[in-house]
């Protein structure tokens, strides 16, 4: 899929209108629901190999993907670099372990983190501070989209390079 068609497959299916509390708290009068174009298989395989392709010149020992919205993207980016992954969770489970993550994380491995949306960084900032605390190191991230909201700049506070295959300005938002 060309990148203009999978631009295209985006604005038609993910982008919502309105009033919208993003997960950051900031207020937006959009909305990108990037499962509802990624649980089509074109478009899931069209983010993977431009994932894949983001990837490509990395030390990679594991993927990783904060629950709900970059685990399937997590999982084919696992499958296409034949490395294990991991899911990171927003909290602690409040039965069983009490885990933040699902998989297993080893001292020393290199996690590349991927993710659908970035508007501030925070989300992912949490889940680097979970890979980092069970001895992981994390100094790369991918994002679907990125909002262009300081994401990136924030990320590099915390020697994060995040890589986005789509911008909002691509998606004329």
């Amino acid at each position: 899929m060309s990148k203009q068609k999978l631009i295209d497959e985006i604005k038609t299916r993910a982008v919502k209108r309105g009033d919208f509390t993003l997960a950051s708290g900031r207020k937006s009068s959009y909305y990108l629901d990037l499962k509802l174009a990624y649980t089509e298989p074109s478009v899931l395989k069209a983010i993977t190999e431009a994932l894949r392709e983001g990837a490509q010149g990395l030390d990679v020992d594991r993927v990783a993907g904060m629950e709900l919205g970059a685990v399937p993207l997590a999982v084919a980016l696992s499958l296409e670099l034949d490395v294990p992954f991991v899911i990171i969770r927003k909290e602690k489970k409040g039965y069983g372990a009490a885990k933040r993550f699902e998989g297993e994380i080893n001292e020393g491995e290199n996690i590349l983190l991927v993710e659908d949306v970035v508007t501030t960084g925070g989300s992912v900032g949490q889940a680097v501070d979970v890979i980092r605390g069970a001895g992981g190191r994390c100094s790369r991230a991918i994002t679907v989209i990125d909002r262009l909201e300081e994401g990136k700049e924030n990320l590099q506070k915390i020697n994060i390079d995040l890589t986005s295959i789509l911008t909002i300005r691509d998606l004329e938002l």
